[in-house]
């Protein structure tokens, strides 16, 4: 085990239960929304506009770091904003499961796994959970905004790839 993962599981020398405690919550009134994680989409095509509201880790958007969150230790945790309408572009992750929760609203999952694709349809309190290695894309096929729970099983994760044929893998973030 890599020690210095777990670094913030251990309680400071000197430090009282309440004061290191307090290092791990991550209080919803503290939070924003931050369109310009993956802002690049968007840039490309207003379509992919979503919002990540970070509570542990970063995950894998690429946003490097966020002093207003939990440690990550085996995954991370944030809640994902999904306008009416949005897409989710095909993007796979290869050193980590990615697990959606929904919490409010209904989206369209698509997972890709060697040639073969499947879609399915996600409400609220549903949950899958997609595997390293698979493709998956989605879209708020609704006329209202969704909010989903976005756990990735890596504290740090690689920044997802896109499938060679899509506009994205062409673009320098």
């Amino acid at each position: 085990m890599n020690t210095k993962n777990t670094e913030t599981w251990k309680r400071p020398e000197g430090s009282t239960l309440k004061d290191w405690i307090s290092t791990r919550v991550a209080r919803f009134e503290n939070r924003e929304y931050d369109f310009s994680a993956l802002k690049f989409q968007a840039d490309f095509d207003p379509k992919y506009r979503r919002a990540q509201m970070r509570y542990m880790g970063t995950g894998a958007t690429g946003i490097s770091g966020d002093s207003n969150t939990v440690p990550a230790e085996n995954f991370t945790f944030s809640t994902m904003l999904l306008p009416a309408g949005c897409e989710g572009p095909p993007h796979v992750h290869t050193d980590a499961e990615e697990v959606f929760f929904m919490l409010r609203g209904s989206i369209e999952l698509t997972v890709e796994e060697n040639g073969e694709e499947t879609s399915l349809v996600l409400n609220y309190r549903d949950l899958i959970s997609v595997p390293p290695n698979v493709y998956r894309g989605l879209r708020n096929h609704t006329q209202e905004d969704a909010l989903m729970c976005v756990m990735i099983g890596n504290p740090k994760p690689v920044i997802p790839t896109y499938p060679d044929d899509h506009p994205l893998s062409k673009i320098k973030r």
